[in-house]
């Protein structure tokens, strides 16, 4: 995997919206924040428009990440939202020239396909918080903070208290960082975009989804031999749904059952995803994960 270089003071950011669209005013308030770190903001072309739930047309989306991508001045592609639609750009984008001069991607949610596509490509990238969460949180919240450490080359170091111990399963892993938003990430399967390496740490998240759902979608990487190659297994925070009574227990107690023949360690919990916390972890990037009776540790070291 080739790690993009890490920013330095001036150096240029662009703030694109692949996929769905985004208010101005979290998009303003970013850029102060981005400003106040020592970077040179831009936004994209059609970052701001509005046809239907997207940002633009698909060509207008597309021009802007392709031009993102394709600038060797630019040095990190910041994304407003995710909502829907990255989709649509993926065996349209050229990635030849960001292959030859990496720079970072942020984003979370429907932005799992960019990041599953650029690791397709051998490139790391950041899933953590866009616009709004910058915006609403501000600069001292500790996201963001974590967000300005990842890009300025500062390894990650997280210890969190367990929240499920009576569902953890203990144990130490060491591998690639993988997956990201649930629904997206199956979505990719049977595409070149979506490559599972062995001994792979995978981290999921989700929203809005019914158990049920989510169920199927986790049987779907079991029979697809996901489980069989990676090692350790992150569940980020599920977040706007009801449990079903119908079920085999919780949402959590469900994920734990279709896994309960593999024995890699498995938290529950971890603060990713659609949520006041969303902490940036490095996509692509090598990972150890450490699950204890009392807390959780991830590390990734550059």
């Amino acid at each position: 995997m080739k790690r993009p270089p890490f920013l330095k003071l001036n150096d240029k950011v662009v703030i694109v919206s692949p996929a769905g669209n985004i208010q101005p005013q979290f998009v303003n308030s970013t850029i102060d924040i981005l400003q106040e770190w020592g970077l040179e903001v831009k936004t994209s072309e059609n970052a701001l428009r509005e046809t239907g739930r997207f940002s633009g047309f698909t060509e207008q989306r597309l021009h802007d990440l392709q031009s993102a991508m394709d600038d060797p001045e630019v040095k990190l592609i910041f994304c407003s939202r995710g909502g829907y639609g990255a989709i649509h750009l993926l065996d349209r984008l050229d990635f030849t020239a960001i292959k030859k001069n990496p720079k970072w991607l942020i984003g979370f949610s429907d932005i799992t396909a960019l990041h599953s596509a650029l690791q397709s490509h051998g490139i790391m990238s950041i899933h953590g918080p866009m616009t709004k969460h910058f915006s609403e949180e501000g600069p001292s919240e500790l996201s963001v903070l974590y967000t300005k450490a990842a890009i300025s080359g500062r390894d990650l170091n997280y210890t969190i208290p367990v929240d499920y111990p009576f569902l953890n399963r203990e144990g130490k892993a060491t591998g690639t960082l993988i997956g990201g938003n649930l629904s997206v990430y199956t979505s990719l399967f049977g595409s070149k975009f979506n490559k599972i390496p062995r001994n792979g740490i995978l981290l999921l998240e989700d929203i809005g989804e019914e158990p049920y759902r989510i169920d199927r979608m986790i049987y779907q990487l079991k029979i697809a031999g996901v489980f069989n190659k990676i090692k350790g297994l992150i569940i980020g925070q599920f977040t706007d749904y009801e449990e079903d009574n119908k079920m085999y227990g919780s949402l959590y107690e469900s994920i734990l059952l279709a896994v309960k023949e593999f024995d890699f360690p498995v938290c529950f919990g971890f603060p990713v995803g659609h949520t006041r916390i969303n902490l940036p972890v490095i996509m692509g990037g090598n990972a150890t994960l450490t699950v204890k009776k009392e807390t959780v540790l991830l590390k990734q070291r550059y």
